[in-house]
């Protein structure tokens, strides 16, 4: 039987460099019941806190700007390295500029939380995170074994956390592609039964991939699902238009990842 994380289970590693700061995000965990909490100044000390910490149930919360790097690159570091690639990661900042938060968009980050920010926004997050860490429940295996599934994404970040989600679902026959183009020679080879899809990527984006699979592919009725970090509201009405089965956000929580799935394969 596999064991529910709560957020009483969490263990927090908190990067903060202001004291003030720090004070108050310790407050507002405390409040949700977080029991486990290390507060840190600097990335540095937190990727060597890892490397001896136990993993289970280990939350990182970072701002974004940090005395020796900033906190899109120690997401980068963590996802780079294959012991911590899977710890989830949640990012505070007033920062909205698109430009400087799409790597922790692409990282397979939990959440960003946008200061100023309340007690309740900061709580969605831990449950997002507590979300990621469980096991997903009522799985019926029987309806995914055997199921392919293609992830076109030119994040290897957000390729390798959506892989991890479809291996905690029972599904073993992932296929990744880099790009679109790339995908459209796996379809033309290989049957599968849902693809999930970036929308920004070079040579062929998500919306000119799923056009593809529309209007040109013999997988015409294969589900689409994308994933993607895109805000503008015109081109994410050009993808509904080209036929994707649902789209979700990134940062993506894993309930609402799992859940849109699962809706996609009984459609």
């Amino acid at each position: 039987m596999a064991i529910t994380i709560s957020l009483a289970d969490l263990s927090v590693l908190l990067v903060e460099p202001s004291h003030m700061q720090a004070g108050l995000v310790t407050k507002m965990l405390r409040n949700q019941g977080v029991r486990h909490i290390q507060v840190l100044d600097t990335a540095g000390d937190a990727l060597a806190a890892m490397t001896n910490a136990r993993l289970d149930g280990l939350v990182v919360i970072s701002s974004l700007y940090l005395p020796d790097m900033a906190g899109t690159e120690l997401v980068t570091a963590m996802r780079d390295d294959e012991a911590l690639e899977a710890v989830p990661f949640i990012l505070i900042s007033s920062e909205t500029r698109p430009q400087v938060l799409e790597p922790v968009r692409q990282s397979g980050a939990c959440s960003i939380v946008t200061k100023p920010f309340t007690e309740q926004q900061l709580s969605r997050a831990l449950f997002a995170a507590a979300d990621y860490l469980n096991p997903p429940a009522d799985v019926d295996l029987a309806e995914v074994e055997g199921m392919r599934v293609l992830i076109v994404d030119d994040s290897l970040a957000s390729r390798h956390h959506l892989r991890r989600l479809l291996e905690e679902l029972g599904i073993e026959k992932i296929t990744e592609a880099i790009d679109g183009k790339q995908a459209v020679s796996l379809l033309e080879q290989t049957m599968f039964d849902l693809v999930i899809t970036d929308y920004n990527m070079p040579e062929m984006d998500g919306r000119e991939l799923t056009e593809y699979i529309r209007t040109q592919s013999w997988q015409a009725e294969v589900p689409v699902l994308m994933v993607t970090s895109e805000q503008n509201m015109g081109r994410l009405a050009a993808v509904e238009r080209a036929g994707v089965s649902a789209i979700c956000d990134k940062p993506f929580e894993a309930g609402s990842i799992r859940r849109l799935i699962s809706e996609a394969l009984t459609r």
